[in-house]
């Protein structure tokens, strides 16, 4: 899920004299534009998949991670002119919540049935992660205290490049929907690279390689066809893994950590502190 835009502002009051500057207020209107800039995205991919060919879904990947770098930066500028105390009665989150939907959640998952890449008869699977998306989305605590997602993040766009670019089964295509899906329910933490922390810089440093990796990979398979399966592809796929296998790992060490760990250590504390 995306850059809470509101995320770290101080409450915004009617009398804020940030609200009547004029050049703040333009910055402020910038910076949800810039966001909107993603419904834009979301609006070209859409037209992309009605078009439905291999050179359609390859330029679709390649707008999923163009919102993904939008979406990457837009909290930092909103935190950098202090969105939400400049227009108090405009709500950044609701927008950027919805522009995430479509380009992390839907249009995937729209792009995974128009590329077939599911068993035929399967495809109502597809409600699965587009409903257990749903209920990330509207969870209150989605994103921790602690500076973490809470359940699988509705990481779509990853998981349909992975099923569209690597030579799997359908029927495993289908079960890593599924499992995916049901991960969303479990109350697990995520990395958020966005938030501060050592392992969200490891993070951050560790994406910029992978995602010119996407890019090559996205430049080298065919547009006239499916991907084929050549020894530069495999090669450059493989090397990518790393990164979503370091962030599922650490995701999951960490969560582990404080299953096993921690919450019998905070049991142990407030049992002693009743005595």
């Amino acid at each position: 899920m995306g850059e809470n835009l509101t995320t770290n502002e101080p409450d915004a009051e009617q009398g804020s004299p940030d609200a009547g500057d004029p050049l703040r207020t333009v910055m402020a209107w910038g910076v949800h534009l810039y966001t909107a800039l993603g419904l834009v995205i979301a609006a070209s991919i859409a037209v992309l998949l009605v078009r439905g060919d291999a050179d359609a879904f390859r330029w679709s990947f390649a707008l999923m991670l163009l919102a993904t770098l939008v979406d990457a930066t837009d909290g930092t500028m909103a935190r950098g002119v202090g969105v939400k105390s400049v227009l108090p009665n405009f709500d950044g989150r609701k927008l950027d919540d919805l522009t995430d939907f479509l380009t992390y959640t839907f249009l995937p998952l729209l792009l995974i049935w128009r590329a077939e890449i599911l068993p035929a008869g399967m495809e109502a699977w597809l409600l699965l992660p587009l409903l257990a998306s749903a209920y990330g989305f509207c969870q209150v605590e989605a994103k921790t205290d602690d500076g973490y997602f809470l359940g699988f993040p509705s990481h779509w766009n990853v998981v349909a490049f992975y099923l569209y670019v690597l030579p799997m089964p359908q029927w495993a295509a289908l079960a890593t929907l599924i499992l995916f899906g049901f991960l969303t329910f479990i109350p697990s933490r995520y990395l958020y690279p966005s938030q501060p922390g050592r392992l969200n810089m490891m993070s951050n440093f560790l994406a910029v390689p992978w995602t010119f990796l996407l890019i090559w990979i996205l430049w080298r398979i065919p547009s006239e066809g499916p991907p084929v399966w050549t020894t530069e592809i495999q090669t450059l796929t493989l090397i990518s893994l790393y990164y979503p296998a370091f962030y599922m790992g650490v995701s999951w060490f960490i969560t582990l950590r404080r299953w096993i760990v921690d919450t019998p250590l905070r049991r142990l504390g407030a049992s002693e502190s009743s005595h």
